[in-house]
């Protein structure tokens, strides 16, 4: 099973909603396992403390120009669909940041000029932390625009047998599309502020146009009327299930400051977790545990 957690919204909590459902689930056995794909500022790792144990580069193929074969037809550059090729009066220019590796140039090409060559763009971490959950994460060299193929390659560690927590990055761009495309269902953080709920809607949308069953998590949650109730009265016109509300509460602010886990100081809310657990493998069709 795959649950992917985003928001359209930066700093609701995904994080902490992903590292502790995914601590709950491991101690009930359930071999849960967590991708933070997260990979311009990956951070599960300051909760969990993996050791990690491998690394892999993400390499992109980038074309390279022969200058005894080419002639200069232009072919290459009208391929490009990403503007990365230009044919001036005396050479074919790469802008190597804006290929998206796709070959197009090197099948367009006439004369056999375009070779490729491999060019790193990032990397994937992975490791285990104290109690032996499966941790994963990719990292995005500094300055490199295109998020997507190093979250692609974070989706290869996906385990059929586990429960896999995709910690997405904030909004709805490709690089959470990428994450969000092929879940069982996306918990949607959201907070009950104007912010989180115009994010939560564009978020919403974007999984209804992927076809991922969506399921709310209301963070820094007001029970009291005003703040609260333009985000529940969302929901309810939308038929969207809360499946958890965590409080506003100074002292789980603190916790997550510290870099530490609700499910560590409260035990009850390893109980919430395995039932937020439950909601989602009955949303996605699955069977709950």
């Amino acid at each position: 099973m795959v649950i992917a957690v985003a928001a359209g919204k930066g700093g609701t909590g995904k994080t902490m909603v992903a590292v502790n459902l995914a601590l709950a689930l491991h101690r009930r056995g359930l071999g849960a396992q967590l991708l933070d794909a997260d990979v311009e500022e990956p951070n599960a790792h300051l909760f969990l403390k993996p050791a990690w144990e491998e690394r892999e580069e993400v390499l992109l193929p980038v074309p390279t120009i022969d200058p005894e074969l080419c002639d200069l037809c232009g072919e290459c550059a009208r391929a490009c669909l990403y503007a990365a090729l230009a044919v001036t009066p005396q050479r074919v220019l790469v802008f190597e940041e804006l290929c998206h590796g796709c070959g197009g140039c090197s099948l367009s090409c006439p004369a056999g000029a375009v070779g490729e060559k491999a060019r790193s763009i990032g990397s994937i971490e992975s490791g285990l932390t104290a109690e032996s959950l499966r941790v994963a994460r990719g990292v995005l060299e500094i300055g490199e625009p295109k998020a997507s193929p190093v979250i692609s390659r974070l989706k290869r560690r996906l385990d059929p047998a586990s429960v896999n927590m995709i910690d997405c990055g904030p909004g709805t761009g490709c690089a959470v599309m990428t994450a969000v495309r092929g879940a069982d269902v996306c918990l949607m953080v959201t907070e009950p502020t104007p912010f989180g709920l115009h994010d939560l809607e564009m978020a919403l949308d974007m999984a209804a146009e992927l076809g991922v069953p969506p399921l709310v998590v209301i963070n820094k949650d007001r029970a009291e009327p005003p703040e609260g109730e333009p985000l529940r009265d969302f929901c309810r016109r939308r038929g969207l299930e809360v499946a958890l509300s965590i409080p506003f509460d100074p002292e789980i602010a603190r916790l997550c400051s510290r870099g530490s886990n609700l499910v560590d100081a409260f035990p009850e809310w390893q109980k919430r977790f395995v039932g937020l657990y439950r909601r989602a493998a009955l949303i996605a069709g699955g069977e709950a545990a």
